[in-house]
């Protein structure tokens, strides 16, 4: 089997996702600036969205694929499917009643995500309104990722990475054809949210059917995987999802800040998810079902060498990048924000932001890496405990840093714990010899450090290339990322770093 195919189908339709999702964020920030309603709206998108990233990108698959594939292994395929169609049943229950308590209680909900909220009562009416259009959907997404996990469990991994354009096309359709419909802009942009969830369910329903995957609903059992999935799931929420904690607890005490506050993160956040998606998710995803079938067959021989290859691709990809956002931040935010409803003020406070958070970028694309390892091997537990630290630290930085530097301090605590949680999940696997760094890894490290310290100089030097013609910004920033890449990969294979001639490094052996 290769990683390399999987990779490029996930990270191309991530790309394409990411492109939209960069437009569609280009429209809100147009749209509604960094006032009251975006901030509201961030807020009330965050809950579901929270929960969208830890089951999509985190908890639910990384305890489902690697039982389903141990079940498919040694039970076959009828039973693997009825595992899935028992877990589908439960899942729907569980959602449906979880739906219905939050909804109830969401004045109560939304008070412990924005506290700051509380002595504003338009805020606070907003932020319930909205809220409870857009919870649902986590009803559709975790269905989603149920049926993505099945289906990238098949080596099927195209429909679930495409399935999140579906999101972004749904914002940008309902920006542009349904805004007079809605009683202010941030309802219709809530209702966006559900209507992208219920239509990614049905993207994945169909595909399912179309892969002839027969996945319905039955009469579940509490049978020893049903345990087990239980078992895996609620450590393995906070484990894969520390990063996403650490964002949360900002986005709550981004609301006892300045108005715009929580903007400025949001659209900092967007600009550095885009490195962690295309590299670390991408990757993360396609390695976990490789990595579980390896340790299923006791090959540990080729599992460290996939986790060498993975790693050292990362680190290939993600150092440069967080180089590069971090010099020219400004232009990057300018160039995709700074229109209509968004000022030159919300352009460099948001820059700032992206910079903290820069100085992260390897450490979370290392995370989406190394939690894959731990839950290979069926071991959340691990990961938990780092989490746990990791969020407490996160949230003391927060306390300390954003007295002195407001919203940029909190961008720069979540760095810090992203980076304490990547360091501490290594030093794990490194003591128990289920990572070992290889003689090739630890070459091309040293090779990709001198290759990245010319690289920095260069982007700096030529920086202001991207303010030259101040009414082609974006123009002038596409053509500098593009001649950075090339720049960067003729480095690479000046100093015979991995890319494209080692790409049959990808090939398990």
């Amino acid at each position: 089997m290769k990683l390399i195919k999987p990779f490029l189908t996930i990270s191309g339709f991530t790309f394409i996702s990411k492109i939209l999702g960069f437009i569609r964020d280009i429209l809100i920030a147009a749209f509604v600036g960094a006032g009251v309603i975006a901030d509201v709206f961030f807020v009330a998108f965050k809950l579901p969205n929270f929960f969208r990233r830890l089951f999509a990108e985190g908890a639910f698959s990384a305890a489902f694929i690697p039982i389903f594939s141990s079940i498919l292994k040694t039970e076959g395929k009828y039973k693997a499917l009825r595992f899935s169609s028992e877990v589908l049943s439960l899942l729907f229950f569980i959602l449906f009643i979880v739906i219905i308590i939050f909804e109830f209680l969401m004045p109560l909900i939304v008070y412990f995500l924005a506290p700051g909220f509380a002595n504003d009562p338009i805020k606070l009416n907003l932020l319930i309104e909205f809220s409870r259009i857009t919870f649902p959907y986590l009803f559709f997404i975790s269905l989603v990722s149920l049926y993505t996990g099945v289906l990238n469990s098949f080596n099927k991994f195209a429909a679930g990475s495409a399935a999140p354009i579906l999101l972004n096309l749904t914002f940008i359709a309902f920006i542009f054809c349904f805004e007079e419909i809605f009683k202010t802009k941030g309802h219709m942009l809530s209702w966006a949210v559900f209507f992208a969830g219920l239509l990614q369910l049905f993207f994945l329903m169909f595909a399912i059917f179309r892969n002839d995957l027969q996945i319905f609903f039955v009469r579940p059992k509490y049978s020893k995987h049903i345990k087990k999935l239980f078992k895996l799931i609620v450590p393995g929420a906070i484990g894969a999802g520390v990063i996403q904690i650490n964002l949360l607890i900002d986005v709550i005490l981004a609301s006892f800040l300045n108005t715009g506050s929580i903007s400025y993160l949001y659209y900092a956040e967007r600009i550095n998810q885009l490195p962690i998606a295309l590299i670390g998710v991408a990757l993360g995803t396609a390695l976990l079902p490789t990595l579980s079938k390896q340790i299923s067959k006791n090959e540990k021989g080729k599992a460290l060498y996939t986790q060498n290859r993975a790693v050292e691709f990362c680190l290939t990809l993600a150092i440069p990048a967080s180089i590069a956002i971090f010099i020219i931040a400004e232009p990057i935010i300018g160039s995709f924000f700074q229109r209509g409803e968004f000022s030159q003020t919300d352009k460099i406070l948001s820059a700032k932001a992206l910079q903290a958070f820069a100085v992260g970028v390897p450490a979370y694309v290392l995370v989406k890496i190394l939690a894959p390892i731990f839950f290979s091997r069926q071991d959340t537990v691990t990961p938990v405990k780092i989490a746990i630290f990791c969020v407490f630290i996160n949230f003391l930085f927060n306390i300390i840093l954003m007295q002195f530097y407001q919203h940029v301090g909190i961008a720069i605590a979540t760095a810090i714990a992203s980076w304490l949680n990547c360091l501490l999940l290594f030093y794990i696997l490194l003591k128990s010899k289920e990572f070992v760094f290889d003689k090739l890894l630890k070459e091309n490290f040293k090779k990709m450090l001198i290759a990245n310290i010319i690289f920095a100089i260069l982007v700096f030097y030529f920086k202001d290339f991207i303010n030259i013609f101040s009414s082609y910004r974006f123009l002038n920033l596409s053509i500098f990322v593009l001649l950075s890449i090339s720049f960067y990969f003729l480095l690479l294979s000046f100093f015979k770093i991995f890319i494209f001639s080692n790409f049959r490094l990808f090939k398990l052996r």
